[in-house]
C-alpha cells in the first residue's frame, strides 16, 4: 500500500452539498454557499468579516494591496516559509526582509522582527508554521509601537488557538488555505478575515475586478482589481467541511499525539512544539532530528521506498537563490536540514499509522548517534 502525506476527508455530506450546488447554485442562487461559508467561517473564527478567495495566496495579495503595499516598502517575515507567503510581497514591488525563527516555536522571532524594522517597513507577517503559533502578544505589541499591521498567515493553522483565540483572528487581517492537503479543503481555495470594516470593503472590491458591491451600474469598476473569487461549488464543499471542523481537527491532534508517544521515546528528536497558552491544530506532524549517523534525507528516501510519502521541512527562502542569501538565520537552516513532515490525513487507519511508526522506529533506531 502507499500512504500519502495528505489528502482531504470526503464524506457523503460533502458530496450532497456539492451536488446541490451543481444542480441549484446558479442564477439568483449562485452565491448562496459562498455567503454561507463566509458567514459561518467568520462565526467559527470569532471575527466580523470573511471573504472567500481562490487561494490563500490571493487573499494575502489582496490584503497587502489594500493596506497600500508598494514599491520601496518592506515586509518583515520568517525565513522558514513557503514561497506563497512571499510571492504577493514581490508581486506588489515590495521587498521581503527575512528573519530567523525561534527554535522552540519554529515561528518568527519577535526580537529579530524589531531589529529588522526600518523607515520603509510597511507590515509584519506572522506565519503559524505547521499549526504552531507565533508569539502574537509580542508581535502585536511591536506592531502597535511602530504603527505597523501584523498579518497572520494562518494557512496551516485551522484549529490552532492562542490563549483561547483562534489563529487568524488576532492580527490586522488573517488568511487561510483550503488546499487539498489542509484540515478543511475545498480542493483549492482560501479565506481573508478581518475585524476592520474599511479593510473588508477594500478587499471585497478588489476581489471582484474592482467593482464596489453598492455600485448600481453594471460592469463598472471603481479600481483595477483582481479575480480571486471562490466558486459556489467550492464553497459548498467548504460548508460541509466546516460542519465537521471539530472532528477533523481532533483527528489531526490525535495523530500528532500518537506519533509523539511512539517516536519521541527514541530520543534525539523533537516534534511540533506547543507553548503554554497555545493549542496546535496539528496540521502537519513534523520530526526534527538531533545528530544522526544517517541524514533525514536518507530516512526520507527510505520511507518513500517503503510506500510512505513524507515532505521535507520548508527550506529557508533566503537559501533558494531568489533572494539575497542570509548567513544568520541558523534556526531556519537547521530545521530545514534536520526536519520532515509525516503523513497525517484525517482518514488514516490504525494499521496505516502503525505501519508508519514501525518503519520510522526501524530507520530512526539505526540512525541516531
Amino acid at each position: 500500500m502507499r500512504i500519502p502525506y495528505a489528502k482531504p476527508s470526503i464524506t457523503q455530506l460533502e458530496i450532497d452539498f456539492v451536488n446541490d450546488a451543481i444542480a441549484n447554485g446558479w442564477g439568483e442562487q449562485r452565491n448562496l454557499y459562498i455567503e454561507r461559508f463566509e458567514r459561518e467561517f467568520a462565526e467559527h473564527l470569532g471575527v466580523k468579516y470573511a471573504i472567500t478567495t481562490s487561494s490563500c495566496t490571493g487573499a494575502l495579495h489582496m490584503g497587502l494591496s489594500a493596506i497600500g503595499l508598494e514599491t520601496g516598502d518592506e515586509v518583515v517575515l520568517a525565513d522558514s516559509n513557503w514561497i506563497a507567503t512571499v510571492a504577493p510581497i514581490v508581486h506588489l514591488g515590495a521587498t521581503p526582509v527575512f528573519v530567523d525563527v525561534l527554535r522552540d516555536t519554529w515561528c518568527i522571532d519577535p526580537a529579530l522582527v524589531e531589529g529588522a524594522i526600518t523607515k520603509n517597513t510597511k507590515a509584519i507577517v506572522a506565519t503559524h508554521l505547521y499549526g504552531n503559533l507565533a508569539n502574537m502578544s509580542e508581535l502585536l505589541e511591536i506592531g502597535q509601537r511602530y504603527g505597523l499591521p501584523v498579518i497572520e498567515d494562518a494557512a496551516e493553522a485551522i484549529g490552532s488557538k492562542y490563549y483561547g483565540r483562534r489563529a487568524g483572528s488576532l492580527g490586522h487581517f488573517g488568511v487561510f488555505s483550503f488546499h487539498g492537503s489542509k484540515t478543511i479543503s475545498t480542493g483549492e481555495g482560501g479565506m481573508f478575515v478581518t475585524n476592520d470594516a474599511e479593510l473588508f470593503e477594500n478587499v471585497l472590491t478588489l476581489s471582484n475586478h474592482g467593482r464596489e458591491r453598492n455600485e448600481t451600474r453594471m460592469f463598472w469598476p471603481a479600481v483595477v482589481g483582481f479575480k480571486y473569487k471562490m466558486s459556489n461549488l467550492q464553497a459548498a464543499m467548504g460548508c460541509a467541511q466546516l460542519l465537521r471542523i471539530d472532528e477533523l481537527v481532533k483527528k489531526r491532534q490525535e495523530t500528532l499525539a500518537f506519533y509523539g508517544r511512539e517516536i519521541l521515546p527514541l530520543g534525539n528528536i523533537v516534534m511540533n512544539p506547543e507553548q503554554n497558552g497555545c493549542e496546535s491544530g496539528a496540521w502537519m506532524p513534523t520530526l526534527v532530528f538531533g545528530e544522526l549517523k544517517s541524514t533525514p534525507q536518507k530516512i526520507f528516501q527510505e520511507l518513500r521506498l517503503m510506500g510512505i510519502d513524507t515532505r521535507p521541512f520548508f527550506a529557508p527562502l533566503s537559501q533558494t537563490g531568489l533572494f539575497p542569501k542570509s548567513g544568520s538565520n541558523l534556526n531556519s537552516v537547521r530545521l530545514s536540514n534536520f526536519g520532515f513532515n509525516l503523513p497525517s490525513y484525517q482518514d488514516m487507519t490504525s494499521d496505516e499509522l502503525n505501519f508508519v511508526v514501525d518503519a520510522l522506529r526501524q530507520l530512526v533506531e539505526s540512525s541516531i548517534k
